[in-house]
């Protein structure tokens, strides 16, 4: 009999002894029609081909925006307001990653992961066919709510049907996604935005209608390879949690965007900031009394497997968004490379992140230890933002790129064995949630690093940029004629004529490329100035990251998948 198309049931193997006199094996009972429980490399990899579209699909979406958002937003005469868009999209995607994952252990993750992919869609056609910059973020935030899913249920689903011990085999598949989407994205992202119309629709709607035909195929694989059996684990849904969870946690995200530009001391802030104070407070009560029902049950963080494993991953995200979101500034306003050329750049970094997780699979499967990777990922961090915040406008691109492989060779050391260390500190029946925490651990740290190192960056570079004003060539390049008939080199004259260098705009920093050299010298000098701050900064914050990832305790890697494990308990109990 045939659960799926292309999967046969396989009987799983009993635990060692539990074999006969005559040496064959039998098989615990399990209850009728439970489905398979040990899947073939082949099957696996069957799931895997549709799990790898729909993780496609959320990450190109987050990359191929970026170099899109500026057309975007002039074309919806919302250029100031953009950050909502933005900002809507990472509310609703990281406060529903535990929900979902929850949710998944309650009712089965293949119809979550199905509604999700839908809501992905049609939140997609809904952001083709914005008329304004208001309706754009009220479609993204209906991207979002399946965005938070696409991410913590691919990773629950790879735990249901591979062993801990062996899921990093499979891991490099998935970071190469990640590696394809970040290359991808803002090639693909530019070459939209850059035109005028494509079939009768602006450029720069495709940038997200693209999603559709590619999540409509991923969608149609899932849907026909994904069918596993399911027991629902626990008896009632957190709703009032999740409430609470979201009334804390969307105002915090809120917070962090735009606390730069409204003022950390602001009484919008300071009113969101006591919203999420009494959610923060409101949820850890409902999920004291709701026990092991709990969205995110608290008993669990006494687990310091659980505790250790997600602290880490919020440091891991802090410091990894942190230089994520400055290499690219860094080689684009110091650098004056163009956004396309950027990413292709970055290729050190994401061959490297893509390398370490090959070897880390090696060493997972090999030699069933994880805890020696995230020590050593978070050591090359520390030690590569180290490298890094030596960087100023003279370097090299040789060393910048080298200095970059290090830091995406530690980040693909991190990763993947964060999750497998979380998943195996808990119950199979609690993988989705285990899950949905790493998810979200890491999205805020995230969202915290963004909001931080921006700030950091911005508060400290228009001092550094009147500091180099006296740079040399500078004051003669103020009196030539030929630079002052230039029109180009109005925002910076202007500025002169009227107060400090520093007065100019930075809001969009496109101006700097088209200066006169001598004009744009103190303001790529100031930014690589500042980011070295934003780097060393970053650096701290992962030292404590190793220091934790020291107190991480190993436990040792279960050999079944959680999949064979819940049908064997469940054939134990009958």
């Amino acid at each position: 009999m045939s659960a799926s198309p292309g999967l046969e049931v396989i009987s799983p193997e009993p635990p060692s002894g539990a074999s006969g006199g005559t040496g064959e094996r039998s098989a615990p009972a399990r209850p009728p029609g439970a489905g398979p429980v040990d899947l073939s490399h082949r099957q696996i990899m069957t799931i895997i081909s549709g799990l790898l579209m729909a993780m496609f699909l959320a990450a190109l979406d987050q990359t191929i925006v970026v170099t899109a958002m500026r057309t975007i937003a002039d074309d919806l005469h919302g250029l100031s307001v953009q950050a909502w868009v933005t900002v809507a999209y990472l509310v609703t995607s990281t406060v529903t990653a535990p929900l979902y994952g929850k949710l998944g252990d309650l009712y089965g993750r293949r119809p979550l992961i199905l509604t999700a992919m839908a809501i992905f869609i049609a939140g997609s056609v809904l952001c083709g066919f914005a008329g304004s910059i208001y309706e754009l973020a009220a479609a993204r935030a209906l991207q979002g709510l399946g965005a938070g899913g696409l991410f913590s249920l691919v990773l629950a689903i790879v735990g249901d049907i591979v062993s801990p011990r062996q899921q990093a085999r499979y891991q490099g598949y998935f970071v190469l996604v990640f590696a394809l989407s970040s290359l991808l994205g803002p090639v693909i992202g530019g070459f939209l935005a850059g035109r005028d119309e494509l079939l009768g629709l602006s450029g720069w709607r495709w940038v997200f209608l693209v999603n559709v035909p590619v999540g409509l195929a991923a969608l149609a694989v899932v849907a026909r390879v994904l069918r596993l059996p399911h027991a629902r684990t626990g008896s009632r849904v957190d709703w009032p949690g999740a409430l609470a969870f979201i009334t804390a946690i969307a105002p915090l995200l809120v917070v962090l965007e735009q606390g730069r530009s409204w003022g950390w001391g602001s009484p919008r802030i300071l009113a969101l900031s006591a919203v999420t104070l009494a959610g923060l407070v409101a949820f850890l009560l409902i999920e004291r009394r709701m026990g092991e029902d709990a969205l995110l049950p608290l008993g669990f963080f006494r687990n310091g497997t659980f505790a250790v494993g997600n602290a880490v991953s919020l440091l891991v995200g802090v410091g990894m968004f942190g230089g994520l979101v400055t290499l690219p500034l860094y080689l684009q306003i110091v650098k004056g490379a163009q956004p396309r050329a950027a990413g292709l750049m970055l290729l050190a970094l994401t061959l490297a992140m893509l390398a370490s997780s090959v070897v880390s699979a090696q060493v997972v499967a090999r030699t069933g230890r994880y805890k020696v990777l995230p020590v050593v990922g978070s050591a090359l961090l520390v030690a590569s933002l180290g490298l890094l915040g030596t960087v100023d406008a003279d370097t090299p691109l040789g060393p910048t790129g080298c200095y970059m492989a290090v830091f995406g060779f530690g980040l693909g050391l991190c990763t993947q064995p964060l999750v497998i260390a979380v998943q195996n500190s808990l119950p199979p029946q609690h993988l989705g949630m285990a899950t949905g925490s790493v998810t979200f651990f890491r999205q805020i740290g995230g969202t915290i690093g963004v909001a931080v190192f921006l700030s950091v960056l911005f508060s400290g570079v228009r001092g550094r940029i009147d500091g180099f004003s006296g740079a040399p060539g500078f004051t003669e390049a103020v009196r030539d004629p030929a630079v002052r008939a230039d029109p180009a080199n109005a925002p910076v004259l202007r500025a002169l004529d009227h107060g400090r260098l520093s007065d100019v705009p930075l809001d969009d920093s496109s101006f700097i490329g088209h200066l006169d050299a001598r004009l744009a010298g103190p303001f790529r000098l100031g930014f690589a100035e500042s980011m070295s701050g934003v780097f060393l900064t970053a650096m701290a914050v992962l030292v404590a990251g190793f220091v934790l990832a020291l107190l991480l305790k190993e436990r040792p890697l279960a050999d079944r998948s959680a999949l064979a494990s819940r049908a064997e308990q469940a054939g134990v109990e009958g």
